[in-house]
């Protein structure tokens, strides 16, 4: 995360590159700032990651300077990718939860802020929100989520941009790194990277995001798995966790008393649903992940019936609770 003194400097050196002329060189902010030159190229990198109007040219002596095209501080264009990712992340979470004024609204100033931008800021912008709204699977459910590291969140959103390769350390502290090539996030109670290994074939592989300790963008793009969505491959599990070896049809009997609640639920997204005549509710998907299941249905009390499958219907037997007030 950029710290408050990092952030004035940057915005220091956006004055000085917006009120000089022929722009600043390396050496003029290595004597501003009193820091090495290393540290000066890493603000000429920040620069222009954080403004849009920034042209770097070379003077005279073949020196490089960055110059701010418009002088006028009140025309410092910071880039807006992240918030237009942010607003469309956040209309599409309203839509989903039917808030549809707060989806508008959302969706409004979304449009505005893009008609600010010039065309070729407003092209990528959409496109780079595009290219990580594609890659964020949604699958959250009720309950608490394992907090994700800000510092590894942002580096998987810069790689899902591009995409680029990363590399991370996982499990233990003191693991070995890894290159992976990242397809996609799942958030949900626990939340996974999908990637590819390097070195591990072509197969598709889950890191949990709180076990990743540190992550670096490599510039290294590489191609997306051919015919690859990852709505198709989350919807193989029933929450974020998946497991080939569990993937099957799934059958749940809910009793009449709790069959109207359950008519509310969207428990997968390919689910299908029939009345019987004794009023219970008939619920099919298929998905992985007996334990998040289990976690879900043991919510339910004894109103559920697990009929199918086998393994699952032994996972929960004898944890069916009659005394729970209230229902999901």
């Amino acid at each position: 995360m950029m710290t408050f003194a990092k952030a004035n400097d940057l915005l220091r050196l956006a004055q000085l590159a917006a009120s000089r002329r022929l722009g600043i060189s390396l050496e003029e902010i290595s004597q501003e700032f009193g820091i090495s030159h290393r540290t000066a190229q890493r603000m000429t990198s920040a620069l222009e990651d954080n403004f849009a109007n920034v042209v770097v040219v070379e003077d005279d002596d073949r020196r490089r300077r960055w110059r701010i095209q418009s002088p006028i501080p009140e025309r410092l264009q910071p880039r807006q990718e992240n918030t237009i990712e942010a607003l469309e992340i956040a209309a599409r979470a309203a839509r989903d939860e039917n808030r549809l004024r707060h989806a508008r609204a959302l969706e409004d100033l979304r449009d505005s802020l893009i008609t600010r931008l010039s065309p070729r800021d407003a092209l990528r912008s959409e496109a780079d929100a595009e290219a990580v709204l594609s890659a964020l699977g949604q699958v959250a459910r009720p309950g608490p989520k394992v907090a994700m590291r800000p510092e590894v969140t942002d580096v998987l959103i810069e790689a899902l941009r591009g995409p680029f390769k990363m590399r991370i350390v996982y499990g233990d502290t003191d693991a070995e790194t890894r290159t992976v090539e990242p397809h996609g996030l799942l958030l949900g109670l626990r939340s996974y990277l999908v990637a590819r290994q390097a070195g591990r074939g072509e197969n598709l592989r889950h890191f949990r995001l709180d076990r990743i300790h540190s992550a670096e963008c490599l510039d290294e793009s590489f191609p997306i798995q051919s015919g690859f969505s990852l709505n198709d491959h989350a919807a193989q599990a029933f929450g974020a966790y998946q497991d080939p070896a569990q993937y099957g049809e799934i059958v749940w009997r809910f009793l009449p008393e709790a069959a109207s609640r359950a008519a509310e639920f969207q428990f997968h997204p390919n689910q299908s649903a029939e009345y019987r005549d004794d009023g219970s509710l008939i619920v099919r998907f298929k998905a992985a992940g007996w334990l998040e299941m289990a976690w879900h249905l043991y919510q339910w009390g004894d109103k559920v019936e697990v009929l199918e499958p086998a393994g699952l219907r032994a996972l929960v037997e004898g944890h069916a609770r009659p005394d729970f007030s209230a229902l999901p």
